[in-house]
């Protein structure tokens, strides 16, 4: 048997408490500094999660300690020794209610920001097409008429709808900044709203193995005012040449791809008729399709 010094145990504890939170505030740990409110509202789901779940450690650490002391095997031990017992009220109701109460604590707030967040908060968000390709991301904005690879501009303060599919294995959309991740999958759509409330370039990536280089599938969201916004807008239609069936055929490729932007591209790269989903309680279906 050996002995743990007090003093050794409490650097042990000091260092475990400054590494968790060195590493919470650490900007490589993009979930802990969301840049809108749909981040926020998944990093308050989870703080609530880790304090309730703390709560329930801290107990069973102390009725561990206590049966530990209390119930010793020592010759100047009197704990009670009761070789019929059988139950006790009290704690038969508090091993039941305690762990109710947590899963409610955790699971009511969970469930409403869950419906919440399921709703696009406006009627009208900007739309962007995202297909995850081997081994890259190309965003179309129909609105805008224009096109970009491995990364998105968005404008900070509007609801953007993703309109997520794939010509390529499953994949997942995650930009951990704004908001939760969402599958890509051949053949369907599906939606994913976001919002940057401050300026900023966000990180992005492929979440889900798709292939030898999917670790290599990462994005950049760059989140920029609406005068920006437009300007950009107006520098891609004048400067960026025009994606064509060749441009799309090579995209095709199982390649890892750079950086591109086109002022236009062909309506067929995208599947003319999205799967409905829900906006505001309702059937929603884009109607920029032709």
């Amino acid at each position: 048997m050996f002995k743990v010094r007090s003093h050794h145990l409490k650097w042990v504890l000091a260092t475990l408490l400054a590494g968790g939170a060195s590493t919470a505030c650490s900007s490589d740990y993009v979930v802990f500094h969301p840049a809108g409110p749909v981040a926020q509202s998944e990093l308050n789901l989870i703080v609530l999660s880790t304090i309730v779940i703390g709560v329930i450690c801290v107990l069973i650490w102390v009725l561990w300690a206590y049966v530990l002391i209390r119930f010793r095997d020592t010759p100047g031990n009197k704990a009670p020794y009761w070789p019929t017992w059988r139950h006790n009220r009290i704690l038969e109701v508090g091993v039941f209610v305690i762990p109710v109460v947590a899963l409610l604590i955790i699971a009511i707030p969970t469930v409403q920001k869950t419906v919440a967040l399921d709703h696009v908060p406006t009627r009208h968000p900007m739309l962007v097409d995202v297909t995850s390709l081997d081994y890259k991301w190309l965003f179309e904005y129909p609105g805008q008429r224009i096109a970009t690879v491995n990364y998105v501009y968005v404008p900070v303060g509007r609801p953007v709808l993703f309109q997520l599919t794939a010509n390529s294995p499953l994949g997942a959309f995650w930009a951990p900044n704004l908001g939760g991740m969402e599958y890509t999958m051949p053949n369907r759509v599906l939606p994913l709203w976001l919002e940057a409330t401050r300026p900023g370039v966000f990180r992005g990536r492929n979440a889900n193995f798709s292939g030898v280089d999917f670790w290599r599938m990462s994005f950049k969201v760059h989140a920029v005012p609406k005068s920006t916004f437009q300007s950009w807008v107006h520098d891609v239609k004048s400067t960026a040449p025009p994606m064509t069936q060749a441009t799309w055929k090579q995209l095709l490729r199982r390649t890892v791809t750079p950086p591109a932007t086109y002022s236009s591209y062909p309506v067929w790269t995208f599947p003319e008729r999205p799967t409905q989903f829900t906006v505001k309680g309702l059937h929603y279906v884009p109607t920029h399709k032709p």
